[in-house]
């Protein structure tokens, strides 16, 4: 039985086909690619996701999750980031998460946190992550309370690894996932290998999901028209 059911009454459920994309407008094989590990937890990451590298100096350090964009309104494809579900309440060590986000980090990551208000700040290493206590969430704690200034739900607060420096929201852009893959969802979550694409290639600007201004400073890339080019 699939995790996420439809039912088993007889309906119709209303929607469009999902194909699967085609990044590519240079031929695959000119790329400039490598094999990579994607932490866990982030669920299907499509291909064409701008990706980033986990930064901390422990956990998960070393492996690649999505480039989380510098401006956020909510409605971006962002699936580097876990929102919280209550705010902060200022200078506290513990951020609450749901059970699934929850397994997008391990003890041992930094910890960002961020809103679209406050600063994002930098919570140091995870210690524990406790996803026993409540039935519908996990409690992460860090080793450095956030800032006076509570970040707040109403504002889109939300943690992510530390995966870049403090210039860019703590997410620096470092290449384009070229498959898609699957990385988990909660409990059950592995992480994947997967192709990055580096350079030499152009690419179809409109299939690239979480690609802003930002990101392509970081890769270095340029927009022509329609597509992307990474030299």
């Amino acid at each position: 039985m699939p995790r996420y059911s439809q039912g088993d009454t007889p309906h119709i459920v209303r929607g469009v086909q999902k194909d699967y994309k085609n990044i590519y407008y240079s031929r695959p094989e000119i790329a400039l690619v490598t094999d990579i590990a994607l932490q866990a937890g982030y669920g299907l990451i499509e291909a064409g996701t701008v990706l980033a590298k986990n930064k901390s100096a422990a956990g998960g350090a070393n492996k690649y999750v999505p480039y989380s964009p510098t401006l956020f309104t909510g409605a971006e494809v962002d699936p580097a980031r876990a929102f919280l579900l209550q705010a902060t309440g200022g200078a506290v060590n513990t951020v609450y998460v749901t059970l699934d986000d929850s397994y997008k980090f391990v003890v041992g990551d930094d910890l960002i946190i961020d809103d679209n208000v406050t600063a994002s700040e930098n919570l140091g290493k995870i210690t524990a992550i406790d996803r026993t206590t409540y039935p519908h969430m996990a409690a992460i704690t860090y080793t450095t309370a956030s800032g006076g200034t509570s970040f707040t739900t109403a504002r889109k607060a939300h943690v992510k690894v530390e995966a870049g420096d403090s210039s860019n929201n703590y997410s620096d852009a470092v290449g384009i996932l070229a498959v898609g893959v699957d990385t988990g969802i909660g409990v059950n979550a592995q992480g994947a290998v997967a192709p990055i694409i580096l350079s030499n290639a152009t690419l179809y600007e409109g299939m690239l999901t979480n690609l802003d201004a930002a990101a392509k400073v970081d890769i270095g890339g340029a927009s022509f028209g329609r597509f992307y080019i990474l030299k």
